[in-house]
């Protein structure tokens, strides 16, 4: 299964939860994200051609990051770019998340294994800004 997280016309993020299979490739992204995230099935003996990439000049002007859940369970908040909260879900292991837009925190439910993929230089400071979380009292899981 796959879920999208919009708000105001804006993709928030893209849930790919562990259940997903298809044939072939797939790609969750739009051609214009700046992290392209996608799927593949295939047979064995299935060959992709030897390949190098070629160097194209792009800019990165917001950061947008995949999350793979290794093991564990989160709960993932999202809010607008105004840091309102929106709503939350659950992610188990197994899962990736595309974050591509607006705000996000996480509380770890159970002891959870993260790997994160993002664009780089890494920015330090210059490349979030914190703000509090949300009470667990609070919480619109969907």
């Amino acid at each position: 299964m796959i879920e999208k997280i919009v708000h105001n016309g804006s993709v928030l993020a893209i849930i790919i939860f562990d259940n997903f299979k298809q044939d072939g490739i797939h790609f969750f992204t739009q051609e214009n994200y700046s992290q392209q995230l996608g799927y593949m099935n295939r047979p064995a003996g299935y060959q992709i051609p030897p390949h190098v990439h070629n160097p194209v000049p792009r800019e990165v002007i917001w950061t947008q990051e995949v999350l793979f859940i290794k093991s564990g369970k989160i709960r993932v908040d999202f809010y607008d770019d105004d840091r309102n909260y929106l709503e939350s879900r659950i992610l188990n292991k197994g899962d990736i998340i595309l974050l591509s837009g607006g705000g996000h925190g996480f509380e770890m439910l159970e002891n959870s294994e993260i790997i994160e993929v993002k664009q780089g230089p890494y920015c330090g400071d210059k490349d979030k800004t914190r703000f509090e979380p949300l009470s667990s009292k609070h919480v619109n899981l969907k």
